[in-house]
C-alpha cells in the first residue's frame, strides 16, 4: 500500500514533547543534541521541562517541532522503517523543513539554524498588534479568498492556509482581518475567529522574512531528496534543489495548500498518511480532505512500534 509520511507546523508544541522517544531511542536523543549544539543553547531542555509561553516564540517553536518530528523519524530508522518506504514526504509550513531533512535535503544542524532564523524573521518581520490571522470555517477556499480580497480594502488580506474542505486561515493587517471575520460571518462560516498568533504569517506582510531566507537558504547545501516532497505553495512533488531553494522562499509570503498537496497525494494513490512528531492536527484535516486515505500518529515509543509493526509485521 502507498503511503506518505508528514510534518505538522506550528501550535503542535507542547512542553516534554519527544522526550520519551529520546529516552528510549539514542538515536532520538542524537537528534536533540545535534539541534542543541547547532543552536549553541539547550533547546531540548526547554522543549522538555521549560515553559509554555517560551517554547511557542516562533523561533524556539519551529526548530523544537521539527527536532521532535527528526526524532521520531529516527526511531523510525530504528525499528526498521525507512523514509524511502514512503511515497511521498510533505510538512505543513515548517513541516516543509521537517520533511526536507528527514528526506536528507538538508542536514540537521543547517534545519534547526535555518529554523531559529525563519522564526525570528516572521517575528520581527511585522511590529506586535499590526497584523493578525484567523480561522473561517465552513467556506470553501474560493469564497474564503473572495472574503479576504473583499476585506483588504488597500491593506493586505490574504488566504494563508488552505487547510482542509471547511479551514481556510486568512491573514494580512489587524482591521483587515477583523473586517474578513465579518464579512466571513455574513457569507454563512459557521465559525471566524481570530488566532492566538504573534505574526501575521503567510502573507504579503512577510517580505522582510522571505528576504532573510534567501539569503540563509543561498548559505546552505541542498541535496535532492530521497523521496519527492511535496511542496506546500505547488502542492505537487519537487526534487531539484535549485527549486527547493526557490520555493522555500516563496512559501514564508505564500499560502501553504495543504488541502490540495493532500488531494494530489490521494490522486496519486496514496492510501495511508503518517503524522510524524508531535499532535494529531494534520490527521483531522487529511480525512475532512480524503476520508479514503488512513491516518497514523507517530509521536511516541508505542507508536512508533505499532508503525514499524503495521509495515514489517
Amino acid at each position: 500500500m502507498s503511503r506518505a509520511f508528514v510534518f505538522p507546523g506550528q501550535g503542535a508544541q507542547t512542553i516534554g514533547m519527544g522526550r520519551a522517544l529520546a529516552d528510549a531511542y539514542p538515536a532520538a536523543r542524537a537528534v536533540f543534541d545535534e539541534v542543541d549544539d547547532a543552536l549553541g543553547e539547550a533547546l531540548s531542555a526547554l522543549t522538555w521541562e521549560g515553559d509554555q509561553d517560551a517554547l511557542t516564540l516562533t523561533q524556539n517553536a519551529q526548530p523544537a517541532l521539527m527536532a521532535t518530528s527528526l526524532a521520531a523519524m529516527r526511531a523510525l530508522e530504528a525499528e526498521g522503517v525507512k523514509v524511502t518506504d514512503a511515497a511521498f514526504v510533505a510538512g505543513h509550513s515548517l513541516g516543509e523543513y521537517s520533511a526536507l531533512a528527514a528526506a536528507g535535503a538538508l542536514s540537521v544542524a543547517d534545519t534547526a539554524r535555518l529554523l531559529r532564523i525563519r522564526g525570528r524573521a516572521m517575528q520581527e518581520a511585522v511590529p506586535v498588534g499590526v497584523g493578525a490571522m484567523a480561522a473561517l470555517l465552513g467556506l470553501d477556499f474560493e469564497t474564503a479568498k473572495s472574503v479576504a480580497e473583499e476585506a483588504a480594502q488597500g491593506e493586505v488580506c490574504q488566504a494563508a492556509n488552505d487547510n482542509d474542505p471547511a479551514q481556510v486561515v486568512v491573514s494580512g493587517h489587524k482591521a483587515a482581518v477583523e473586517r474578513a471575520v465579518e464579512i466571513a460571518k455574513a457569507r454563512g462560516a459557521k465559525r471566524a475567529v481570530l488566532l492566538p498568533v504573534s505574526a501575521p504569517f503567510h502573507c504579503a506582510l512577510m517580505q522582510p522574512a522571505a528576504d532573510a531566507m534567501q539569503a540563509a537558504l543561498a548559505e546552505v547545501e541542498i541535496a535532492a531528496p530521497s523521496v519527492p516532497v511535496v511542496a506546500n505553495v505547488r502542492a505537487a512533488p519537487v526534487s531539484e534543489p535549485a527549486e527547493i531553494r526557490a520555493l522555500l522562499v516563496e512559501q514564508v509570503t505564500g499560502s501553504v495548500r495543504w488541502r490540495e498537496s493532500v488531494a494530489f497525494m490521494g490522486g496519486a494513490g496514496v492510501r495511508e498518511i503518517w503524522e510524524i512528531g508531535a499532535g494529531k492536527a494534520l490527521s483531522g484535516m487529511i480525512r475532512r480532505i480524503d476520508r479514503e486515505i488512513a491516518t497514523r500518529a507517530v509521536g511516541t515509543p508505542d507508536e512508533v512500534k505499532a508503525a514499524a509493526e503495521s509495515l514489517n509485521g
